[in-house]
């Protein structure tokens, strides 16, 4: 652990100023921390702030920004204004990343030409990430790439240097609940952000609603599965969830996986 935490030093040293998109996930915190060990004021925390950040998440952000004492700016992108981000097909991330990375760069100019970075690790190197080719046509770095950082090491140097989110689940976007080619609307986007601070607030942790035809379809983790397999508890999570304006609501036997169920599955039994 102590050479990929030497090496992302010494590459925060190297870039300088920068600016950090920064969305309050475990990556993205201890490439803050780490900058701004390194580059105190020079390194510049940056939220995006729109109807696919849920609040929640967002309120959390600027709680971190302070905790570990950088300057944090929130930022409004306008991805929604977007016909090509609307309708989501395969390249939503990709448009979503470009508003957010030009937004970036408009405000690097406006603060001396900093570099912009982001919390890209190894582990996504592997996958379809259209996010990952708007950062660098965007010219923005990956700093925990560079210095070798996997999901696992990230989780050991973060919890090593006591930030609170070091083993904090995944947590995309909201518009990554809706199923390819359904329109991304701010509606939608509310009604899923509901759901799931309702089931966040009967204490699960990891959980997907996704929008499931005119209903919802809720991924839980397996210690959630567990948990909702009693008959009071899954009576319960069903009911908040139709509280939150889904009419149907199934739980997904097979639980949560990134990305959702893969396209042209079956659906699950209610």
């Amino acid at each position: 652990m102590d050479e990929p935490y030497a090496t992302l030093k010494r590459v925060l040293r190297d870039i300088g100023p920068c600016m950090v998109a920064f969305s309050g996930g475990v990556d993205s915190t201890l490439l803050l921390r780490v900058a701004h060990d390194e580059l105190g004021e020079g390194a510049t925390a940056v939220t995006a702030v729109s109807a696919s950040l849920a609040r929640a998440e967002k309120d959390e952000a600027v709680v971190l920004a302070r905790l570990i004492g950088a300057r944090h700016l929130l930022v409004e992108t306008r991805e929604l204004l977007d016909p090509r981000y609307v309708r989501n097909d395969a390249l939503r991330c990709y448009h979503c990343k470009s508003e957010l990375f030009a937004v970036l760069s408009r405000l690097r100019q406006s603060a001396g030409e900093r570099a912009l970075v982001y919390g890209a690790i190894l582990d996504d190197l592997g996958d379809e990430r259209p996010g990952m080719r708007a950062a660098a046509e965007a010219g923005a770095r990956a700093p925990l790439v560079e210095a070798g950082f996997t999901k696992e090491k990230v989780r050991a140097l973060s919890k090593r240097l006591g930030l609170p989110n070091w083993d904090k689940p995944a947590m995309a976007c909201l518009a990554s609940r809706l199923p390819r080619g359904t329109p991304v609307t701010e509606a939608a986007l509310a009604l899923i952000e509901r759901a799931e601070a309702a089931v966040r607030a009967q204490g699960y942790r990891q959980v997907r609603v996704r929008l499931h035809g005119r209903g919802a379809r809720v991924e839980l983790d397996a210690e959630g599965l567990g948990r909702a397999a009693s008959p009071q508890a899954r009576r319960s999570l069903l009911e908040a969830v139709r509280d939150a304006g889904f009419a149907e609501v199934v739980i997904d036997p097979l639980g949560y996986r990134p990305g959702g169920r893969p396209a042209g599955a079956p659906p699950p039994a209610a």
